[in-house]
């Protein structure tokens, strides 16, 4: 196979000496050409590129927003998406059954790629045009995550302590929970209005650490989106809703904070009083008014991991 082995050297897990080796257990039996991403968007623009050139495979070495990218410019193409974890919290990886480890990972993907099928379609969410794989979400964590962007060097060495305090901190003193501030309109129903919203295409929602954090274990990459809208964020019932994500006391669906509704195909997210924050696959997309969300189905080939 003609694979594209696309770096971002950038990402917490990657160094040279994996790049190295995963290069060589690649090259092995695969025709192998190395690209690294330099700037955003630089890997959609490679991953199309690599897709219309005719590569089999796209292989990304890197954390979930370079995977975004690359996803957005494979959709819709014949060229498949392949995934060896490298950065803090790798939750497309590990969702699909990779190990954390990108040498171990690099075996499974091995392993796959020399079998009889080693690739399958996958349906994916869009918001305003834009693919994401397992989540997307609009006010408040696309706020936690814009907090953490502004401190990216110290992301690569303390992912998840940087991502709870920045949680805590826009929760307590940088968020309205004063009132609602987002719509959710349904097609041919009521609409629902919420402090933020979270769209899912796949569980878990991410991972603290190796604790997964479960809302809607519904949520698969065969369905189409669920979407979870926060009714309040007062202290007792938002904390409900965590406890309950870790897989604590009762689902997010039997609690009145929250709204869950799933294999939704279209609907709508519209500010109430200003512009919100949008991230997709944990890259924060800046801000809009009103989010569109879609759900394509078999839009793109993704090789599972092989055993």
């Amino acid at each position: 196979m003609r694979l594209l082995l696309l770096v971002n050297t950038s990402a917490s897990s990657v160094t040279p000496r994996a790049r190295v080796v995963i290069h060589k257990a690649l090259a092995a039996d695969h025709d192998v050409h190395v690209a690294e991403t330099s700037r955003r968007g630089h890997a959609m623009r490679l991953a199309l590129g690599a897709a219309t050139d005719g590569v089999d495979v796209v292989v990304v070495l890197g954390g979930d927003g370079t995977l975004n990218e690359a996803a957005n410019g494979l959709a819709g193409t014949g060229t498949a998406l392949a995934v060896v974890p490298g950065g803090s919290t790798n939750v497309f990886a590990r969702t699909i059954g990779l190990v954390n480890d990108p040498i171990e990972a690099t075996g499974q993907l091995l392993a796959a790629l020399n079998g009889p099928a080693p690739a399958r379609r996958i349906g994916l969410g869009s918001m305003n045009g834009r693919y994401f794989l397992f989540n997307a979400g609009v006010g408040l964590d696309a706020a936690v995550i814009a907090r953490v962007d502004r401190r990216r060097a110290l992301k690569r060495w303390a992912a998840h302590p940087l991502f709870v305090w920045s949680a805590v901190s826009t929760w307590a003193r940088h968020y309205d929970r004063r009132r609602p501030s987002v719509r959710v309109e349904f097609p041919g129903a009521d609409g629902i209005d919420g402090y933020f919203v979270l769209v899912l295409n796949s569980d878990p929602y991410t991972f603290l650490g190796a604790r997964p954090l479960h809302l809607v274990p519904e949520a698969t990459l065969d369905r189409a989106v669920a979407v979870v809208t926060f009714r309040t964020l007062a202290p007792l019932p938002f904390a409900r809703t965590v406890v309950s994500a870790l897989g604590v006391g009762r689902r997010a669906e039997a609690l009145r904070s929250v709204d869950v509704r799933t294999d939704l195909d279209a609907f709508g997210v519209r500010a109430l009083h200003a512009p919100l924050p949008v991230q997709v696959d944990g890259e924060y997309l800046g801000e809009v008014e009103h989010a569109a969300f879609r759900y394509e189905p078999d839009v793109l080939s993704v090789v599972f991991p092989g055993t």
